[in-house]
């Protein structure tokens, strides 16, 4: 009895340290201190969540404090969001309802408190899978308060950190989807360090061995980067304090996310990464002299010292991005011969970089109610409410229209007079056309880029100017969608695409009733079943469409399909190959979906011989074998379906259907062998071709599958399809074909 008050002591005392811990931090802030009804929000949201437990076994109530820290200190918001935040469960998870919220503490902070009950629904919960719908949800509270998806950021930056007290199966949902959703919004939001800390967090979740070997490798390159930032930056520092400018340097240390994206892009060791140190310069902006006007004359003065690399200097400060990040990146010679890049920025730009949007708002004389500036980030804002004014029907089509722009590099391009567009890097002559006006976009046949005729096909570059050449005779069709890049552009095509086939399906279903009265039928269900299984659609609406496009001609065969009782010839071709595959699976052994085993989600699915020829499959978009981390997903029919967890797929997967996500593990025992490829290349030399095979069948005794060999200009590249037994095998083939006099690049594919 003794033991249970003394923790229960131990607990209050935790609480209240950490809710200490925010005050303190929130005095040190700039906004009006409003210490009692913070406190007064935490004293409700800790009674409200009396005697309920995190899965790590702490009170609940740690979570809305921690919350409600990074709200104040990391992404800088005041007693508004700190209490919205302190209180964004209550109404979730307890009686307590939104009324009780507003009667207590005013309707601001019930509004964003509501608006985040509406786009929780339980984000460890059972039924929470379809994190796109809330994705949705959560743009759409972006027109009331912005606040609502700051604190949601910080919501979801919590459950990152304390991922760990998961099963595993829930961290891959997790983490999938805070790769999806998660980073690239707070990208675009402009919350740069809480971006990065999402991507190391999902990376040190789904890939914990590989993310280990990184931080030991930085760790033990620590001192080399250390000498060399010091003996960049004396220099620098001499220079600087001639000029009488208080400043700070620091060494910018590319993330362990960062470094294993482009270890897996680039196929390359991390030993071959040289961009790994950058050098930050902040400074505090003189009297008189304007912080742009600096940012140039410290860029003067370190190319006095350095060598600067003529394709490598970014202006963000003439042109910012459209999350409002500002500075100049320039890259200089070391007088070791590397390049390193330099980032100059003032403390303005600084707070900015890091703490993203809330860093632009303007606070009312006397309250912290929020003032949006103007920005390119409202203009994507009004982009995305555009978007989300035309219903789309799927979800993940929506995100992935989303998600165009989310991590987009951009390009600055002129109008005819001279206007700014600010667009993503690989945007075409159509893109711009929409972003101009949607009438613009759908009358698109061309344009003149740079006084030159151009199709819209075309991709521009930073610096062109655009005129736009439009017809009222030119029609939207679903072949613009493989030319836009925006999401605007995307969305647009969409629904004039969609309005279009909402007449064809009309026509369509019109000829059809004439058809049928004129050969006597009444149009009924079994007549339209009937037609689509003979002409193997699935859905009426196709038939309908299909009609209205006059890809579908009504006829004799379709009278005679539907007047006869016996099936069409197509539909018994779909039949009898129907059986046949049928009679395979129970030939081979394969469970029924009836039949399908019940699963276990705290237990990882085990993937051995026996699975494999029952009730589980390799995906053949990444084709796993034996070693390589994997998940298991349930598809609809019941069997599993065994993914890479880095492939593109599953990331979807995770995103969107993460309670059918399982944990797996490999438990090979047999002699089973799998298909790997193996992509190489390197200078062509006599024999070449004979030194591979033998190094692939004769020392290592693996079986070729196939092998394909291409030289032009004395450069050959090959692809070999092999049999393998696991990932051991395929890192040794890697590794002895790489000691192949000649050969430049061997890598999995």
């Amino acid at each position: 009895m003794e033991d249970e008050k003394s923790k229960e002591q131990q607990e209050e005392q935790m609480v209240e340290e950490a809710f200490q811990h925010l005050i303190d931090a929130y005095q040190k802030t700039k906004h009006r201190k409003r210490v009692e009804i913070i406190r007064k929000a935490f004293n409700f949201a800790k009674l409200a969540h009396k005697g309920v437990r995190r899965l790590s076994g702490e009170p609940y109530i740690m979570h809305p404090i921690a919350v409600a820290d990074i709200v104040c200190t990391e992404i800088g918001l005041g007693s508004t969001s700190i209490c919205s935040a302190l209180l964004h469960d209550v109404v979730e998870d307890t009686e307590y309802t939104v009324e009780d919220i507003e009667n207590m503490f005013g309707p601001k902070i019930a509004q964003i408190v509501d608006g985040l009950t509406k786009i929780s629904g339980g984000i460890f919960g059972d039924h929470a899978s379809a994190q796109a719908e809330n994705f949705k949800k959560l743009l759409l509270t972006m027109n009331d308060d912005i606040r609502v998806i700051l604190i949601k950021m910080a919501d979801r930056l919590h459950n990152m950190r304390t991922l760990g007290s998961q099963p595993a199966n829930k961290r891959y949902k997790i983490s999938g989807e805070t790769l999806y959703i998660y980073a690239p919004l707070a990208n675009r939001l402009g919350l740069n360090s809480i971006k990065s800390e999402l991507e190391n967090l999902s990376f040190k979740y789904e890939h914990p061995d590989e993310y280990a070997q990184i931080l030991k490798k930085l760790e033990a390159t620590e001192n080399e980067r250390n000498t060399v930032f010091d003996e960049f930056t004396t220099p620098v520092r001499t220079q600087l304090d001639k000029m009488g400018i208080e400043y700070e340097i620091k060494a910018r240390i590319k993330s362990p996310y960062s470094i294993w994206s482009k270890m897996q892009t680039k196929h390359i060791p991390f030993e071959e990464i040289y961009d790994i140190l950058a050098v930050r310069i902040v400074f505090a902006p003189r009297k008189n002299i304007d912080e742009r006007n600096e940012c140039f004359n410290i860029y003067v003065a370190l190319t006095q010292i350095y060598s600067s690399h003529p394709d490598r200097f970014r202006d963000w400060i003439t042109h910012p991005k459209a999350n409002g990040y500002k500075a100049l990146h320039v890259t200089l010679m070391s007088n070791k011969g590397e390049w390193i890049e330099v980032q100059i920025r003032s403390q303005h730009m600084d707070e900015i970089a890091e703490k993203g949007f809330a860093a632009h708002w303007k606070y009312k004389e006397g309250g912290d109610i929020l003032q949006e500036g103007e920005s390119e980030l409202d203009k994507w804002l009004v982009t995305i409410k555009e978007i989300l004014d035309d219903p789309q029907p799927d979800a993940m089509d929506f995100l992935d229209t989303i998600k165009l722009n989310l991590y987009a590099s951009e390009i600055f391009v002129f109008t005819p007079k001279g206007e700014i567009r600010i667009l993503p890097a690989g945007a075409t002559a159509l893109d711009f056309a929409f972003s101009i006006h949607t009438v613009v976009g759908t009358h698109c046949i061309g344009a003149k880029v740079n006084h030159k005729l151009v199709p819209m096909t075309y991709v521009l570059q930073s610096g062109d100017q655009v005129e736009i050449l439009a017809s009222s005779k030119s029609m939207v069709n679903r072949d613009w969608l493989d030319i836009a890049t925006t999401a605007k552009a995307t969305a647009k095509i969409l629904a004039a695409v969609r309005k279009e086939e909402r007449l064809q399906r009309k026509h369509g279903e019109e000829k059809l009733d004439e058809f049928l009265a004129k050969i006597g039928l009444v149009k009924d269900t079994a007549c339209i079943d009937k037609l689509c299984r003979q002409h193997e659609l699935t859905k009426p609406d196709e038939l309908f469409l299909a009609i209205g496009q006059e890809k579908i001609i009504l006829g004799n065969d379709d009278e005679s399909c539907l007047k006869n009782k016996k099936q069409s010839r197509t539909w018994n071709r779909l039949l009898s190959f129907g059986r046949k595959k049928n009679e395979e699976k129970k030939e081979q052994g394969q469970v029924q979906p009836d039949e399908t085993p019940k699963y276990d989600k705290k237990k990882p699915i085990i993937i051995n011989e026996d699975s494999l020829q029952q009730y589980i499959s390799l995906a053949t978009c990444c084709n796993p074998i034996p070693g390589d981390p994997v998940m298991a997903y349930q598809v609809p029919e019941g069997n599993m379906m065994v993914h890479l967890l880095q492939c593109p797929l599953a990331l979807r997967l995770k995103a969107n259907s993460g309670n059918r996500l399982y944990a797996a593990r490999w438990e090979m025992r047999g002699d089973k062998q799998f298909i790997v490829s193996v992509k190489l290349n390197g200078v062509d030399k006599i024999g070449m071709l004979n030194q591979i095979t033998q190094v692939i069948s004769q020392t290592l005794n693996v079986n070729i599958r196939r092998l394909e060999i291409e030289a032009n200009d004395g450069i050959f590249e090959g692809k070999i399809i092999l049999y393998v037994h696991d990932t051991s095998e395929v890192h040794t083939i890697v590794k002895d074909l790489k000691k192949i006099p000649n050969i430049k690049q061997v890598i999995r594919i």
